[in-house]
């Protein structure tokens, strides 16, 4: 469990150190329960290749942001004085902005699909297993996205259902190549560029050209924007995102 027996004694607001290493991931927790981010604090600083700080609610985000420079951002959504939807509304709504993974123990349709349109690049339950953890923060911070398949349909259907399908949609999806939109149902259900090049038989660097396509035609600024596109135009149905 990621919340599971975890005692709070990692107080600082960082990892002791001179910072992340190359080839680190460097993660910021974004929580306003000390249990909880010290949890999250030790399953990561278990594994190599993790460099953790954190902040106490959302308001505190962008000076986190801007101090840490994290390569993605762990994300509660119910905080005392700023949300993780408003924080993550905010912080996409900035250049370069990290990817956020949204961390919850609500299972809420509506909030959890609230995140994917602020522009979270995912979600995971805070009762998953803490491998799960690992990967979902690794495929994020790698360009990817994460679905947690066990309420991904239902969540999908939520954000549908408050997203109509734009009345020219088809027509943008109609300027993509058939190649173009395979690669872009593969980003919709969570794959990175090394496994759409494994799964297609086509080079990371052609993988790379087609998605720089996909945002150019359909106007997407990043791999979060383009999985909740997919979503939004079925592209992707909720029984094939799992991860």
């Amino acid at each position: 469990m990621i919340s599971g027996s975890n005692m709070a004694d990692d107080t600082a607001k960082s990892d002791t150190g001179s910072g992340p290493d190359t080839g680190t991931i460097a993660v910021l927790v974004v929580d306003d329960q000390e249990l909880v981010r010290g949890g999250l604090r030790r399953i990561l600083r278990r594994r190599d290749g993790f460099h953790v700080s954190e902040c106490a609610d959302g308001d505190e985000v962008p000076s986190a942001v801007a101090a840490q420079r994290p390569d993605i951002v762990l994300m509660d959504l119910r905080m005392k004085r700023i949300g993780g939807i408003d924080a993550t509304r905010l912080l996409r709504a900035r250049e370069d902005a990290p990817p956020v993974l949204v961390l919850t123990t609500f299972d809420d349709d509506q909030l959890l699909s609230g995140a994917l349109r602020a522009g979270a690049a995912g979600f995971l339950l805070k009762d998953s297993p803490a491998e799960d953890l690992i990967r979902a923060v690794r495929t994020v911070a790698a360009g990817g996205s994460w679905l947690d398949p066990s309420v991904t349909g239902r969540v999908l259907s939520a954000y549908r259902s408050v997203r109509p399908q734009p009345p020219r949609a088809r027509n943008r999806l109609d300027e993509l190549t058939a190649r173009e939109l395979e690669v872009l149902r593969l980003i919709g259900r969570g794959r990175v560029n090394t496994e759409i090049a494994g799964e297609l038989g086509i080079s990371e660097v052609t993988v790379k050209s087609h998605v720089g396509h996909i945002f150019g035609k359909l106007g997407l600024r990043d791999r979060a924007a383009a999985i909740v596109y997919a979503f939004d135009h079925g592209v992707v149905a909720p029984g094939e995102s799992a991860v």
